[in-house]
């Protein structure tokens, strides 16, 4: 409680000011001050837009550093997702041994439009751990 209506209400108890004029004096008090910006939190999270893979090497090949950034529209994963469904059962069984031979080991007959949800929403925990001291990595959704 501000001080400004701690002494309405100091006044209302001495009887200086009635009820009804302690009611318009806090009216008008909360007019007269703009209710606070929300906080980050009231707002609900944008879904992101982009899939986003940075890496910087301080270790380069001749021509120096290494720097690497892909920017993939996550809405071209969702529709990938999705063409994934119209692909035949069998197309899929040789595309994940072919998959499974590269040593990707990616079951594409699993993959489920929700589940790719549910990714798109934790990658802000993602960690990727490199042998190269000099390089880092980040991985993320904006």
């Amino acid at each position: 409680m501000n001080e400004q209506r701690r002494q309405i209400l100091q006044m209302l108890s001495e009887g200086k000011v009635t009820a009804d004029e302690a009611e318009r004096l806090l009216d008008a008090l909360d007019r007269q001050q703009p209710e606070p910006p929300p906080t980050p939190a009231a707002y609900p999270k944008a879904r992101p837009k982009y899939l986003r893979v940075v890496v910087h090497s301080e270790e380069g090949g001749s021509d120096g550093p290494t720097r690497i950034n892909v920017r993939v529209p996550i809405q071209l994963l969702r529709a990938g997702v999705k063409l994934a469904s119209l692909v035949p059962p069998q197309a899929l069984l040789k595309v994940n041994a072919e998959l499974g031979k590269s040593g990707v080991p990616i079951d594409l007959t699993q993959l489920k439009p929700e589940q790719l949800e549910e990714l798109i929403d934790q990658l802000d925990e993602v960690t990727i751990d490199v042998d190269d001291p000099g390089a880092k990595i980040q991985v993320f959704a904006e």
